[in-house]
């Protein structure tokens, strides 16, 4: 059995950069126990596997070591091999998910996903934070991942993780952020080791918990956000009532057949 397999780097306009995504578009669902081996093979931070079910797309994604309900940038990577590798017809696509109904619309060289925000609430500082950050956060909100507000993007940027101590604390992962310089309205990075991420270079998914943070903190609801990772990651996201709006580019970087 052969499957088709694409890796496409979002949020970029360029390889190398953003977050590397495997896709895998199916006719018919492989066993979880399969997918979770691709996923283990490719070792990127997400492997997303979809297939036709009435008019729409059922997408499922895989981490190297376990499924995840969201995945951004494995969704708009799977919007880019659906327009620009399978010619789909059109300008939208849904996909459904764990996670309700997502949907991607091309909009010229940029991709919009459509998602259900993920508003955080203010809590303590979680007992372990500091340990697993290398740094004392100003403030910090829990949802499914946990918020850690610091005071400037060199802040965040000069965090040095230790990634053993964060399996401790009782979140899928942990997003650090602050106020941008420049022209950027917001900076984060991202660390999920409980998933088998330590760092993940671009996540969509964040930006469903810092949009409607953000939006109350700068009164604003549209931004330019920056992803500091190693690889980096350029993000426009609006805060749309329940609903985020990510935009972003993708970038093709090779395809070719999975041998099963």
């Amino acid at each position: 059995m052969t499957i088709r397999i694409y890796q496409v780097d979002a949020f970029s306009d360029k390889p190398f950069a953003g977050n590397p995504a495997a896709v895998c578009p199916l006719e018919h669902w492989l066993s979880d126990a399969l997918m979770q081996q691709i996923a283990a093979e490719n070792n990127l931070s997400e492997t997303a596997f979809f297939a036709p079910e009435g008019d729409h797309y059922r997408i499922r994604w895989f981490t190297p070591t376990t499924e995840v309900d969201l995945c951004g940038h494995a969704t708009l990577a799977s919007a880019f091999v659906l327009f620009h590798c399978l010619q789909l017809q059109g300008d939208t696509v849904q996909f459904d998910s764990n996670s309700g109904p997502l949907f991607v619309e091309r909009q010229g060289p940029y991709f919009q996903m459509d998602f259900p925000h993920e508003p955080c609430v203010p809590c303590a500082i979680p007992e372990g934070l500091e340990k697993a950050l290398g740094a004392t956060p100003r403030h910090t909100l829990s949802g499914e991942d946990l918020l850690a507000v610091f005071d400037s993007e060199a802040e965040v940027a000069a965090l040095k993780p230790h990634f053993e101590a964060f399996s401790g604390l009782p979140y899928r992962g942990v997003i650090a952020t602050a106020k941008g310089d420049g022209d950027v309205d917001f900076v984060c990075r991202f660390f999920a080791p409980a998933v088998g991420v330590e760092e993940d270079p671009a996540t969509g998914s964040a930006f469903t918990k810092l949009a409607p943070y953000w939006a109350k903190k700068l009164g604003k609801k549209s931004f330019h956000a920056k992803q500091i990772s190693a690889r980096g990651g350029h993000i426009l996201c609006e805060h749309n009532g329940e609903r985020v709006l990510i935009r972003g580019q993708a970038c093709l970087v090779m395809h070719g057949e999975l041998l099963l």
